[in-house]
């Protein structure tokens, strides 16, 4: 039997990402660019309720244009910065992606950037969104996914130590078997050999 790296629970996540939210502008400022062209993408729907699971420190919220957020997160420091953030337009919760506390079908968009990699679960994690969007409600995935290319044996390589970092570097679009659940819309693909993509998908 398969066994999940230990590094990967969920107590030794949130305490790892506890330890380093004082690091998180630094790589959320490699992560601007991506994250505004995600964000324009979701903003060009039309006013609805988001999740976004893994808000980190919450920087980025102000660039939502029109719709109420639940932004939910599992390491207590991050959402403390991301307090400092807050307005009549957002809720802030603790919480685990991969075990939602909301109802089904309750929210119109499901915003993932760069936490399905270093979630233990990422099937789980696709399924609670399934479960609580609406149906045609749209998920959009901001993630780094494994090429078959260059960049590809970089993954690999670095993919024994990848755990102490809490991802999983060698990562594939096409093992996620809960996203043939939903019908993908578009695929726009970002950085150099396509290594980052955004992807909108529709739950059917």
């Amino acid at each position: 039997m398969k066994r999940t790296p230990p590094g990967f629970c969920l107590n030794s996540t949130r305490s790892f990402y506890n330890r380093i939210s004082f690091l998180y502008p630094v790589i959320n400022y490699f992560l601007k660019g991506q994250k505004k062209s995600l964000i324009h993408e979701v903003n060009k729907e039309p006013p609805g309720t988001l999740l976004e699971i893994g808000i980190g420190n919450g920087s980025h919220l102000r660039l939502y244009a029109y719709h109420q957020v639940t932004g939910i997160e599992i390491s207590e420091a991050m959402l403390k910065k991301a307090q400092r953030f807050k307005n009549d337009r957002y809720q802030l919760l603790l919480m685990n992606g991969e075990n939602l506390e909301f109802t089904k079908a309750s929210f119109d968009y499901v915003v993932m950037s760069h936490v399905l990699a270093v979630t233990k679960n990422p099937e789980q994690l696709l399924q609670e969104a399934y479960n609580v969007l609406k149906p045609g409600g749209k998920l959009f995935i901001l993630n780094h996914f494994t090429p078959d290319n260059w960049l590809g044996h970089v993954d690999r390589a670095f993919q024994p130590l990848s755990f102490l970092l809490h991802f999983k570097s060698a990562f594939y679009l096409h093992k996620l078997g809960t996203l043939r659940r939903f019908t993908l819309l578009q695929q726009i693909n970002l950085f150099v050999g396509s290594y980052f993509k955004l992807l909108i998908f529709c739950k059917p």
